[in-house]
């Protein structure tokens, strides 16, 4: 099933909107969760605080709550919480499907018997400390997440770049989407021919400017992908996945 999301989020069609995709990744996280064999939060218990921000939680309070007997409830919670993180996450760059990927495994490892409730949970706090290493990467690359995800576009497979070229690739992705917000990406663009042709001329325009060592097929294969995610993301007078994801 994730494979089937993945396909679809490259092979979306002019006409598909992103909420599309996002509802089968929501749905595969759900029935992850609710498969049998898979129950983690204990009937009998009654203090299940519902899901925690990962980005601020204390992995030693939890740590503490989980040794305490709260096994189950703090189970929940954590694995809530990347539930959440993991859609938000998703959403905004789809390169991240390899942690969707990981999860998954995680989960399907605890439904076969071959990870305890022990197992899981150390396994999901590592997890979720990577995460919350991947939702700081674009400041550590000094870019916006909307920058990173165009970067990651442009940069995944990566080429052989050298720190100048990296650098080079970061500024044309903020230029691109400077450019895109500021004039081309006006109300409705995407359903007139006219509108769509200068945001796909205006990404060829400033995508020339790569380093040499992209040939003309990647290139145009850039070009291509940098299209599909700008339509997909993008809707118009500052309206885009990056306002609409909190």
């Amino acid at each position: 099933m994730i494979t089937n999301i993945a396909e679809a989020i490259k092979s979306l069609e002019p006409d598909v909107d992103i909420s599309t995709v996002m509802e089968q990744v929501e749905g595969l996280l759900d029935e992850s969760i609710a498969t049998e064999g898979y129950i983690i939060r204990d009937p009998e218990e009654t203090n299940y605080g519902g899901p925690i921000d990962i980005s601020r939680i204390d992995f030693t309070a939890l740590k503490k709550q989980f040794e305490k007997g709260q096994k189950r409830t703090a189970l929940e919670r954590l694995r809530a919480s990347l539930d959440q993180k993991l859609k938000k996450m998703l959403t905004q760059n789809r390169f991240r499907l390899d942690f969707l990927e990981r999860f998954q495994k995680l989960i399907d490892e605890y439904n076969s018997g071959a990870r305890n409730v022990e197992d899981l949970f150390a396994e999901l706090v590592k997890f979720a400390r990577e995460l919350n290493d991947e939702e700081q990467r674009h400041v550590r690359e000094e870019i916006s997440e909307e920058e990173l995800a165009v970067f990651d576009l442009l940069f995944r497979p990566p080429p052989e770049l050298t720190d100048k070229e990296k650098r080079q690739v970061k500024k044309i992705a903020r230029q691109l989407l400077n450019k895109l917000q500021q004039e081309k990406l006006v109300l409705d663009w995407r359903k007139k021919e006219m509108t769509r042709s200068a945001v796909r001329q205006t990404i060829e325009i400033i995508l020339d400017e790569l380093p040499e060592i992209y040939s003309k097929e990647l290139y145009d294969q850039r070009c291509d992908q940098v299209y599909q995610h700008v339509y997909d993301a993008y809707w118009g007078e500052k309206k885009s996945i990056y306002t609409s994801v909190h």
